[in-house]
């Protein structure tokens, strides 16, 4: 299969000259979020219903408009798995049924923020892939609750400042390692994407097309609003991610993971840092470096 998806996507040329997602939206201006988003959708195409768990993207649909050329459902935070699974199996009744074909049926993908993904919706998320679920589950992760303030998540880098984090030392905790709790489940697919990657993110959504069963995917989103930066700057530092290991681009696939894209040079994970007014603080301390040691990922 990964053979395949070679000879179809093998340049930026291969990718949809348009975007289906409409334009116009109250999305902030450089949202990561959004940009991998577009990627994604582009990839999946029209019959796609999105399950949209409360977050920043919920500002996508403003009642009675949707920027979608498909279905969308809004859920509460913590239950898009569980209304993807309603909709999964309302969709297999009716075509057991004949009374849709397999032409009208449609892609059930969960879209959620790192505050669903990482926390609230997490025991659902687990569950969905214990029944072996045939969905899709997106996470856009901007490492916090960036829809009400940018509060830390389970997302939350060490020593960035939040809404609830904003003493001397920024947040105390550390990020979570969401795609080892997935990969965990043995699910039929796992990956990390960035939107400044658009190549890597379109080859791994046209593999997991071809896949049943649960597919996640982990979604760096660098957030000018939650991260302190200016808008033009998000596909520089979702570059300056991947350069500095900070957000390695990898997947899983049964039970082995795989690096799709390796920096063929380090940079200074200073460089990544430094855009960002949350690590502001950090950035001043001598021991930066050894704040991070537990950050940057194997």
């Amino acid at each position: 299969m990964s053979e395949k998806i070679e000879k179809m996507i093998r340049s930026t040329r291969d990718l949809p000259s348009t975007h289906l997602l409409g334009a116009g939206t109250p999305m902030c201006a450089g949202c990561g979020g959004l940009e991998a988003l577009n990627g994604i959708y582009d990839i999946l195409g029209e019959k796609t219903v999105f399950v949209n768990a409360a977050g920043c993207m919920t500002l996508l649909s403003v009642y009675p408009f949707t920027p979608f050329r498909g279905s969308w459902l809004y859920t509460a935070m913590a239950s898009a798995p569980a209304g993807a699974q309603g909709i999964r199996d309302a969709l297999d009744i009716l075509l057991e049924q004949k009374r849709i074909t397999t032409d009208d049926d449609l892609e059930v993908v969960v879209l959620t923020g790192d505050g669903a993904a990482y926390g609230m919706g997490l025991s659902a998320t687990s569950g969905a892939m214990e029944r072996n679920l045939d969905f899709i589950y997106v996470c856009y992760d901007n490492e916090g609750y960036g829809n009400t303030g940018q509060q830390y998540s389970g997302a939350t880098p060490h020593a960035a400042k939040t809404a609830t984090s904003r003493g001397f030392a920024g947040f105390r905790g550390y990020k979570k390692d969401l795609f080892s709790i997935w990969a965990a489940h043995n699910p039929a697919y796992v990956a990390t994407v960035i939107g400044a990657e658009p190549l890597d993110l379109a080859k791994k959504i046209e593999k997991l097309r071809g896949m049943k069963g649960p597919r996640m995917i982990i979604a760096l989103s660098p957030c000018p609003t939650g991260w302190d930066f200016d808008p033009r700057e998000t596909v520089h530092i979702g570059q300056l991610a991947l350069k500095s290991g900070i957000w390695p681009l990898k997947e899983y696939i049964d039970g082995k993971i795989t690096h799709t894209k390796v920096p063929r040079k380090r940079v200074p994970v200073e460089d990544y840092l430094s855009l960002q007014g949350v690590f502001a603080t950090c950035l001043n301390q001598r021991e930066m470096k050894s704040c991070w040691t537990k950050y940057r990922p194997g």
